[in-house]
């Protein structure tokens, strides 16, 4: 082993060693051969607790069959292909903890062994959990009432003339938007499910085809596919056009690219996001228009961290003004 070797193995061990995620090597029967100090601040076992232990068993019952079957499929897939899976573990401390594991395969020739990368989402499921019950409170206990008005609504149309009924319709198409808005936002609140191989050329094409565009230009700049919720993506893609149309106008430009090989990028040349309220636009609720239901971005947002990526909003490339959002860590499938 030459010197260059050597360092690239130093490097990578010191890189475990500080990784807050937990790095595991299995057994072709899941037995534990390694694991990176991580652990204890996880799961809270000091280092090494579980070499040797199966991993099934300190797997939540309820999840252990679906957990087991991945594990068999990893083993039978190229080691450029992984699973990703969310799933229940035993604390130290006994309780239960909600994780988000990615297997592969370890890439020698003839191994048997999957390497796994687990992390924390128990906050995750927590916000998941409240999101859901909050959708179902909006679904029912809002949306039959305004049934019932809009039923109302159009009867009264129908018996008489009124410029003041009219402005009732416009509100009350406004909370519709603002319930449909509220039950994306909560059912985007989760991982990615499924994801599959995406076509981004013509999703996008799709998406602007979708959406009023009138004399709005697009410049997609963007190839290949990626891996995820094809649905999802429609939606993330479809809001950042009606975002970008409803601030910069009907003439705005929009452009799509890719950043490198780890990112998409989607910028227009409309008035732009200031800088100071950037962390901002992407809260529920949050709008500059009065017609605006403050959804759009946080949706964008629940998207982009559902599938395990990352979002920035910083200026433009395309002139002196105009918004850019910079989605990270990608997987792009090779064609």
């Amino acid at each position: 082993m030459d010197c260059v070797d050597i360092k690239t193995m130093v490097d990578a061990r010191e890189l475990l060693n500080h990784t807050l995620d937990v790095v595991s090597v299995l057994d072709e029967d899941g037995t534990v051969l390694y694991e990176t100090p991580s652990v204890a601040h996880l799961l809270g076992y000091e280092h090494e607790t579980l070499v040797g232990e199966t991993i099934f068993e300190y797997i939540h019952p309820e999840d252990r069959d679906l957990v087991a079957e991945l594990f068999q499929e990893i083993k039978e897939r190229p080691e450029d292909d992984h699973e990703r899976v969310e799933f229940r573990m035993r604390h130290a401390d006994g309780a239960w903890v909600w994780v988000e594991s990615i297997g592969a395969p370890r890439p020698e020739p003839e191994s048997t062994h999957v390497v796994v990368s687990t992390r924390d989402v128990t906050e995750r499921k927590r916000k998941e959990r409240r999101l859901e019950k909050f959708s179902g409170i909006v679904s029912h206990d809002l949306r039959n009432p305004l049934n019932v008005a809009e039923g109302r609504l159009a009867l009264a149309m129908e018996e008489c003339d009124s410029e003041h009924l009219e402005h009732v319709q416009r509100a009350l198409d406004r909370m519709e938007h603002l319930i449909d808005d509220t039950l994306a936002l909560a059912r985007q609140g989760r991982t990615a499910a499924d994801p599959e191989p995406v076509a981004l050329p013509a999703l996008i094409d799709r998406c602007w085809q979708m959406v009023d565009t009138e004399a709005a230009t697009l410049r997609q700049e963007v190839d290949g596919s990626v891996r995820g919720d094809p649905e999802s993506l429609k939606q993330l893609f479809e809001n950042l056009i009606r975002n970008a149309i409803n601030h910069g106008g009907d003439g705005v430009t929009v452009r799509v690219g890719r950043i490198d090989d780890t990112g998409l990028f989607f910028e227009d040349d409309g008035p732009g996001i200031p800088e100071p309220v950037r962390d901002r636009v992407t809260e529920p609720g949050y709008t500059t228009t009065s017609d605006g239901t403050g959804f759009g971005l946080a949706i964008v947002e629940e998207i982009v961290e559902g599938h395990g990526w990352s979002l920035s909003i910083a200026e433009s490339d395309m002139g002196d003004t105009g918004a850019r959002f910079e989605m990270r860590g990608v997987e792009f499938v090779r064609d």
